[in-house]
């Protein structure tokens, strides 16, 4: 390793030391190797009105070199509250460059939800919570539509602005459910190339009472660029928490593009700990390869069987 490498390498293992000894149970580990972490924070009441969950991907360049990676997960925050905490944050990161910033950035989402508390904001309705008691798990998982007459129950972190009328609805597909233990997992999967088309299928998806009413709807998407060469993505926990960004990142390691994943989890009352992620991994996974967005196993395999066959073959050409 680089001594540049090094020396971000250790003073991430300093700064993640400080900050559980600061946070305490606040502070969680989501995955040691990948260097993700979490944190809850909340206003300074006895009991918190506004909360919000930062979690955080430590790149190898950090903090000498490389930003760190963040998402910011609450159900009351959109919109302009988002854009204005998010070009906060960055200001924050430019200020110090080469520094340990992110007990800056703990403070200043503090900072913001205490001001909140103080003024008139009123307090949000946060529906779910992760690994919330729902019993209503159901048999039935239907994959045709059913649209119910209320206002449909979530709101996007993101807006808009173009009329979606004039939008294609992209075709939906649905995986096979898997159920552990009462809870329920079923992945679902749109192909998309606009922000837009991802609005609208989330829409047509609440549309189904029975997707409607899961514990979490977790959803990311990944959707390429020709023109900048870069990817539009993003994810959403939906009080899953960490569980967006474990999707994405599932997606990002496959390299999969223009596509929206979204998995439904029915709670069925007991707690199944680290296993949820890997089932909401696995369906993902499995419906990516059953509509040919990634090769499946042994197709991987046998491809990397066939290089390596190439490889030998072309160095006994060479002697």
């Amino acid at each position: 390793m680089a001594a540049g490498g090094a020396e971000a390498a250790q003073q991430q293992i300093d700064e993640i030391e400080a900050l559980s000894s600061i946070y305490g149970e606040e502070w969680c580990v989501v995955d040691e190797d990948e260097k993700i972490y979490c944190i809850k924070i909340s206003d300074c009441l006895d009991q918190p009105k506004w909360t919000l969950c930062l979690q955080v991907i430590l790149p190898p360049g950090y903090p000498t070199s490389e930003p760190p990676i963040y998402q910011l997960n609450a159900p009351w925050l959109r919109g302009e509250e988002y854009t204005e905490l998010a070009n906060s944050l960055e200001e924050i990161y430019i200020q110090n460059l080469g520094e340990s910033i992110l007990y800056l950035w703990v403070e200043k989402i503090r900072e913001v939800l205490v001001e909140k508390a103080q003024s008139s904001d009123p307090e949000p309705d946060i529906k779910k919570t992760s690994e919330e008691v729902d019993e209503d798990n159901g048999d039935d998982f239907l994959l045709d539509y059913q649209p119910v007459q209320e206002d449909p129950v979530k709101l996007l972190n993101y807006i808009t602005s173009e009329r979606q009328e004039d939008e294609e609805l992209p075709s939906i597909h649905h995986g096979n459910p898997l159920t552990d233990r009462r809870s329920t997992f079923q992945a679902h999967l749109a192909p998309v190339v606009t922000t837009r088309q991802v609005k609208r299928v989330l829409e047509k998806l609440y549309e189904n009472k029975k997707i409607a009413s899961a514990t979490h709807n977790i959803y990311a998407y990944r959707i390429y660029c020709e023109d900048k060469q870069t990817f539009l993505q993003d994810c959403e926990d939906d009080g899953e928490t960490a569980a967006g960004g474990r999707l994405l990142h599932l997606m990002q390691i496959l390299d999969v593009h223009n596509v929206l994943v979204v998995v439904s989890r029915w709670y069925g009352g007991i707690l199944l700990g680290p296993d949820r992620f890997k089932h909401i991994n696995n369906c993902a996974r499995n419906v990516l390869v059953e509509y040919n967005y990634v090769h499946s196993v042994d197709e991987s395999s046998k491809q990397a069987g066939k290089s390596k066959k190439t490889k030998k073959d072309k160095k006994r050409t060479e002697h």
